[in-house]
């Protein structure tokens, strides 16, 4: 059957009835595909591969009833691409066909992005040469070209969903779709709807039917973010669809095929989240099958410095322009502890790159080593009471709050004091113009400073009639 299922796509075919008739038949001529049954009459099918040689250059795809955990870990140390569960489905089959790439071909643009990270530094969309990163990109490149399940741990920014990505575009799924889902963000009440989907009339407001991320991940690969954050009885049913291939949209009785590949994430400590209850156990042993560890910026050494060159480098062709880091700037970025790691980081070269006025970024507007915001004063500000300037706040309608009070800064000066109980408006109206005339009244270095879009500041200073 699965044979004329094959010959129907357009492929020549070869058909053994055991271990003995396939030696012989792949002596006569190398296949390209070669789909192996475990149980076979003369052994197991995993004896076929006792020695490598007999299918260096071929792709390799288990046929078993059951995606085991066991199986699973035995096709990647193999080298498998895939696996189909029995009964074989014949749309899972077609796919399967028209990811048909040969391991040499994988291996070849794999060398090609190797000579491409050693020249530039990019893995992907990933940058860094630092060893652990290099750990990473090799772990990567050994398990793209395999179907088994990735589980990627590191703390939030540090690249989670780049390397599932990246393990996309290096398998025989790039051409179908990557879909990511970031299982913390959605509504507790609608995240079973959107990972299995939902029939029409199914609960209030489903007004049609609805296919979820399974179903239109299907050929790809589906990237699980932050799967801890799942609710559990959401879990059992992640898990039969990765132990049975098949999952049920949210009032059916219909069972639905899928042809996905899983990716799962998490920036917490997932043996901890199982002690705690938040995590099934089976779940995660059937996540776990290859993790991924992703080190920390802070660990990651001259990485900083050259990630972010190249975000000044992506700004210089977004914006037009060159801007580079000084010796001091580079410094100060290295010394930084970065517990937002490449995220964090990301941002601060954006508003570094608004706030310098010239070629040249200094560390003027780069975060202390000790986290303090560049132009805001962490220390804690003394009151009116003992000192310093304060004068009595006006508000919107010109007349004075007694109960609060607060003064723009002198020249030279970078604080204004507030005190307790001043209007909200009254303190968001003064720290907006303290920090339009810090600026020099430039609208774009003070929207970045404060962390506003230029709309919001246009019609404050309209507001305000500045």
């Amino acid at each position: 059957m699965i044979a004329a299922l094959v010959a129907r796509e357009g492929h020549s075919v070869m058909c053994a009835h055991g271990i003995a008739a396939a030696r012989r038949l792949i002596a006569m001529q190398r296949p390209d595909l070669l789909l192996l049954d475990l149980h076979l009459p003369d052994g197991n099918g995993f004896d076929l591969l006792d020695d490598p040689q007999i299918v260096s250059d071929t792709m390799l795809v288990l046929m078993t009833g059951q995606a085991s955990l066991e199986t699973s870990i035995r096709a990647l140390r193999l080298g498998a691409a895939d696996y189909l569960v029995k009964p074989i489905n014949p749309q899972h089959l077609k796919g399967l066909l028209k990811r048909l790439i040969p391991p040499s071909q994988l291996r070849a643009e794999l060398d090609e992005v190797q000579e491409f990270w050693r020249e530039t530094g990019r893995f992907g969309h990933l940058i860094g040469r630092s060893e652990p990163m290099q750990r990473a990109y090799r772990q990567m490149s050994r398990v793209a070209g395999t179907a088994v399940t990735v589980f990627i741990h590191g703390e939030s920014g540090t690249g989670k969903e780049l390397v599932a990505r990246a393990v996309h575009d290096l398998s025989r799924r790039r051409e179908q779709p990557f879909l990511a889902v970031n299982c913390g963000a959605l509504s507790p009440h609608l995240v079973e709807s959107e990972i299995f989907g939902h029939e029409r009339g199914s609960f209030t407001g489903a007004e049609r039917q609805h296919q979820g991320f399974f179903e239109r991940a299907h050929g790809g690969t589906l990237f699980l973010d932050e799967v801890t954050e799942m609710p559990p009885e959401l879990q059992v049913k992640l898990l039969r669809v990765l132990e049975s291939g098949t999952f049920m949209r949210v009032g059916s009785t219909q069972v639905q095929q899928t042809d996905v590949r899983i990716i799962a994430a998490t920036n917490r400590d997932a043996a901890q989240a199982v002690a705690r209850g938040q995590m099934r156990e089976d779940l995660l042993y059937r996540l776990n099958v290859f993790p991924i560890g992703l080190p920390p910026l802070r660990e990651r050494g001259d990485d900083i410095a050259l990630i972010a060159s190249s975000f000044l480098q992506d700004l210089g062709r977004q914006e037009g322009g060159t801007k580079r880091f000084t010796p001091a700037a580079l410094a100060r970025l290295a010394a930084h502890r970065w517990p937002g790691n490449v995220r964090e980081l990301r941002n601060v070269v954006q508003r570094a790159w608004v706030m310098a006025s010239g070629y040249e970024i200094d560390e003027e507007w780069l975060p202390a080593s000790d986290g303090a915001v560049p132009g805001i004063d962490p220390r804690p500000q003394p009151e009116a009471a003992q000192g310093h300037a304060s004068a009595p706040a006006a508000g919107h309608d010109g007349r004075r709050n007694g109960a609060a009070a607060a003064a723009l800064p002198g020249p030279g000066e970078d604080q204004i004091v507030v005190e307790v109980g001043m209007q909200l408006a009254e303190v968001e109206r003064r720290v907006i113009l303290a920090t339009y005339e810090r600026c020099g009244r430039h609208k774009e270095r003070t929207a970045a400073l404060l962390g506003i879009s230029m709309k919001t500041l246009y019609n404050r200073l309209k507001e305000y009639q500045q």
